[in-house]
C-alpha cells in the first residue's frame, strides 16, 4: 500500500492524444508537498504516514502548539495535514519531498475532496422536485415542496425527508479517474473528468482501490472512441 498526496485543483482544460482524441482533463498541481511524521505501530502490519501540503508563510498568527509541532519536525509549517496508511516496507521517511512523478501516466486513482458550496436551495434544485401547478388555484408557492408527512398520526416529519436546505460544500470521493498526463518539471498531473471542488481546492489523491495501474492510455482511448461510433 502506498502513501497518497494532496494536490490543488489549478481548472480543467482540453489533451489531445497522439492520436487526435481531444480529452477533457482536469489539471492538478502538487505543491510542497512533503512527508511531516511517520507513525510506527508495532501491533500492525501498516505504518502512518502525515503528509502536508500548502506552505504557510506568515506564520505570525499560528498557535503556539502548531508552530513548536513543525519546529520538532525541521519542516516550515504547512496548512493541510492528511494522514495515509502504507506498509512497513514504505521508505519514506520525515522531511522528504513527493511529487507528480508518484503517479504514472494510464494509472487509475481516487480523488476526494469538497464540493462547491450553493448555499442554502429549495427542493426544485436540491433535489429536482416538480414544484406546485403554475396555473389557477396555486397562489406564491409553485416552486415549494408540498405536503412533508401525515397529521396526528405519525405527527412529525420523518428524518430524511427531502426540503429544502444547504446544498454542495459536502465531501465526496470519486473513483477510477485515469491519469492522462503527468508533467515531473512542472509538478502537473491531469486526470480524465471532473473532480470535486472548484478552482483552487485541496483534494486527495490516491492509488484506486478497484483498478490496477495501466500504462497504456492511448488503446484505452481508442477503444473508447470505437465504442462511441
Amino acid at each position: 500500500m502506498r502513501t497518497g498526496l494532496i494536490a490543488k485543483k489549478i481548472g480543467m482544460s482540453n489533451y489531445y492524444t497522439p492520436n487526435g482524441i481531444n480529452i477533457p482533463v482536469t489539471v492538478l498541481h502538487i505543491e510542497s508537498c512533503k512527508v511531516v511524521e511517520r507513525i510506527s505501530d508495532e501491533n500492525s502490519d501498516l505504518d502512518k504516514l502525515v503528509i502536508g501540503a500548502n506552505e504557510i508563510k506568515k506564520t505570525s498568527k499560528l498557535s503556539k502548539s502548531v508552530k513548536s509541532y513543525f519546529e520538532k519536525k525541521n519542516i516550515n509549517p504547512l496548512k493541510i495535514t492528511k494522514e495515509f496508511s502504507v506498509d512497513k516496507s514504505n521508505e519514506l521517511k520525515a522531511g522528504d519531498e513527493i511529487n507528480a512523478d508518484h503517479f504514472e501516466e494510464g494509472q487509475f486513482i481516487d480523488v476526494s475532496g469538497f464540493t462547491k458550496g450553493k448555499g442554502f436551495a429549495g427542493v426544485m434544485k436540491r433535489h429536482n422536485f416538480g414544484g406546485l401547478r403554475a396555473s389557477h388555484g396555486v397562489s406564491i408557492s409553485h416552486r415549494s415542496h408540498g405536503s412533508t408527512g401525515q397529521c396526528q398520526d405519525p405527527g412529525r416529519v420523518f428524518k430524511g425527508k427531502k426540503m429544502a436546505g444547504q446544498m454542495g460544500d459536502v465531501h465526496k470521493t470519486l473513483q477510477n479517474l485515469q491519469v492522462v498526463k503527468v508533467d515531473a518539471k512542472k509538478n502537473i498531473v491531469c486526470i480524465k473528468g471532473a473532480t470535486p471542488g472548484a478552482r483552487g481546492a485541496w483534494l486527495v489523491l490516491e492509488d484506486s482501490i478497484k483498478n490496477k495501474p495501466n500504462k497504456d492510455v492511448d488503446i484505452k482511448l481508442e477503444v473508447d472512441s470505437k465504442k462511441k461510433k
